[in-house]
């Protein structure tokens, strides 16, 4: 019975370890104050994106591809951003023509991403950050 304790401690020493890294990476990041425009994805995980976001000091804005936005306003929203993202699996085909196009045109970083899992977002702000760092 002492182990099972012990075992459930180590995981809750652990569990605060992990959020105590992920507050932190805010103050270290070199996103601070930089925006990215995510096309696509699943309106239901658009609150936890923007928070993962935040968590790397950056804003996001949203566009949903075209379900009830019109694809044409990806245009106005391109000059203001400095990086798209667009999951792969969850965009329509003219919304992701439209957001390559347009980030040629502007000079925008376009970043697919495999899918629209909140990680998957994650790891590629990680992956920026990182980067960005080691300049």
């Amino acid at each position: 019975m002492a182990r099972k304790g012990k075992k459930g401690s180590n995981r809750e020493g652990r569990d605060s370890a992990g959020e105590d890294a992920s507050q932190a990476s805010p103050g270290r990041s070199k996103l601070d104050g930089r925006s990215f425009l995510y096309v696509g994805g699943r309106d239901c995980q658009v609150a936890h994106l923007r928070q993962i976001a935040s968590n790397f000091g950056a804003e996001l804005i949203h566009h949903d591809g075209g379900l009830r936005e019109a694809v044409s306003r990806i245009d106005t929203l391109l000059p203001s951003v400095d990086c798209v993202f667009c999951p792969i699996d969850c965009i329509s085909h003219d919304a992701c023509l439209r957001v390559k196009t347009g980030c040629k045109k502007f000079s925008k970083a376009f970043i697919p991403l495999r899918n629209g899992s909140k990680s998957s977002l994650e790891r590629a702000l990680q992956t920026m950050n990182e980067r960005d760092n080691s300049r």
